[in-house]
């Protein structure tokens, strides 16, 4: 090579595809977060969703979860991206319009309504991350992925495939933008300074909320799926677990849009809350039952992601290990005590428990916020200066307060929202399916089945299953005894 080496074109500095604000570090972190946050989606909750749900409804739980992902990502660059983060429209709302142009992507990311104002004088100019918007628009998207497909959770095993199909681009349009704009794209409750760092609000919140609405629309599984409705493979559903948690790194870890020591604190907040609060469930779970639960352990997982995102890169380490305390407990404690005392809970049929896992959890999380954001830690991430929790004195106790208006506004206009949608579908079809294909499961709606294998979590009984003509039963029931067990029953 000697005197005759070259820079490889890629990286030649005087390219347009290397503008002077283009920071390679923040970039390739971005991509590297998008990717994390992407497969908290696909494959982690397709694979958690298929078999944490009895045998025969995986095909059908892990279908929601990948039409959502595929479905929602075509209306998120046609319209959606800019109703959450384009041009001011309403305080909760942006200008919609497509992200497709190639002089839209290839320019530098901008939130043109992040601007803030105190009358005429500038108090935080617009948020300008050192990459390209097409970064921006596919990170962005992966939150609102997640929320759907989380959102599901409180559907699985009875809504009407078709319904689902309609109802994930209209509730991406009309529910999630809303949140997203209100607080992260700089609507009305970003400007008022409420915290939500990377989305205790828009996400788990709202997911909740909106879940659990909509499984009060459609209305409940049959009566012996509600009664047993066991996971059909229990190292699956963990091996979805663990996919979840550790994209979390890249959910909190990318929200400052840099590659720097707040993506690093959040990260390491976020899996200390996880850690915390999957041992608190799990040991209310041995105090109360006498045992421990690899579900509740999921479950406990779960709140303590949810609790922590809200807060991550603005609270201290002490501060996350007491959120993992309050989101292995509060949740556990409403999921159950009080739904088991709660006639509105009972009736709702939220089948893994979304509002306890998201809303309970996330509200938790951005309460706690409020009060443990640390000051200089907000000064990092905030555009208000003064911003801190009620701890740390001064003005924190308002933080507190502009954090429960910003609960109210999202439970309000998910509830609304999601009722109208559902019920403008539930004109043109049902949204729960008919009772034949409830009771078949995957073969009725989709013509397929998991696993070529016999068995819902439950242990082998001849008098139960056996399928043989009546007239054979007797015949093979005398084989049974005379022989003895003869194979291996599987349970799934």
């Amino acid at each position: 090579m000697g005197g005759n080496a070259t820079i490889p074109f890629a990286y030649s500095e005087l390219e347009a595809a290397v503008p002077e604000w283009l920071n390679k570090g923040d970039n390739a972190w971005q991509m590297m977060a998008t990717t994390l946050v992407g497969l908290q989606s696909m494959p982690g909750l397709v694979v958690l969703y298929a078999s944490i749900v009895k045998k025969k409804w995986a095909v059908n739980a892990a279908f929601m979860a990948l039409y959502a992902f595929a479905a929602g990502l075509i209306f998120w660059v046609l319209l959606c991206y800019r109703l959450a983060f384009g041009e001011p429209l309403l305080p909760f709302w942006g200008k919609g319009g497509p992200a497709l142009t190639q002089s839209y992507l290839t320019n530098r990311a901008r939130l043109p309504s992040t601007i803030i104002y105190d009358g005429n004088v500038l108090i935080s100019p617009a948020t300008l991350p050192f990459y390209p918007m097409a970064t921006m628009v596919l990170f962005e998207y992966m939150y609102a992925a997640l929320t759907v497909i989380l959102l599901a959770g409180g559907v699985l095993g009875r809504m009407n495939i078709r319904a689902w199909m309609a109802f994930v681009p209209l509730w991406l349009i009309f529910s999630y933008t809303v949140g997203a704009y209100s607080l992260w794209g700089g609507g009305f409750l970003y400007q008022w300074g409420v915290i939500d760092y990377s989305g205790g609000y828009v996400i788990h919140l709202a997911s909740g909320t909106a879940g659990f609405t909509a499984a009060y629309w459609v209305g409940p599984r049959v009566k012996g799926d509600r009664e047993r409705f066991p996971p059909n493979n229990v190292l699956l559903m963990l091996s979805g677990a663990g996919l979840l948690w550790l994209g979390w790194c890249g959910f909190n870890g990318g929200s400052p849009y840099a590659a720097n020591i707040v993506a690093s604190l959040a990260i390491l907040n976020t899996n200390v809350c996880a850690a915390t609060s999957l041992l608190v469930w799990t040991s209310l779970d041995v105090a109360f039952f006498g045992r421990p639960s690899v579900i509740g352990a999921v479950q406990g997982m779960m709140t303590g992601l949810a609790c922590i995102t809200p807060g991550a890169g603005v609270v201290q380490g002490w501060a996350a290990i007491l959120m993992g305390v309050l989101s292995g407990s509060i949740p556990w404690f409403t999921m159950m005590i009080v739904h088991k005392k709660s006639s509105l809970l009972q009736k709702v049929d939220d089948s893994l428990g979304v509002f306890h896992t998201h809303a309970v959890a996330g509200f938790v999380g951005a309460i706690l916020t409020g009060l443990l954001a640390e000051p200089n830690l907000c000064k990092m991430t905030m555009p208000w200066q003064n911003t801190r929790g009620a701890f740390y004195g001064g003005e924190g106790h308002l933080q507190i307060l502009k954090q429960l208006v910003a609960s109210l506004f999202i439970i309000s206009w998910n509830i609304a929202a999601t009722t109208v949608i559902l019920l403008c579908i539930r004109i043109f079809m049902p949204l729960r399916m008919l009772d034949e294909q409830l009771v078949i499961g995957d073969d009725a709606v989709h013509g397929e089945e998991a696993y070529a294998l016999w068995g819902d979590g439950e242990r082998f009984d001849v008098t139960r299953h056996e399928t043989c003509e009546d007239e054979e039963r007797p015949v093979r029931a005398a084989n049974v005894a005379i022989n003895g067990a003869r194979g291996v029953t599987i349970q799934l």
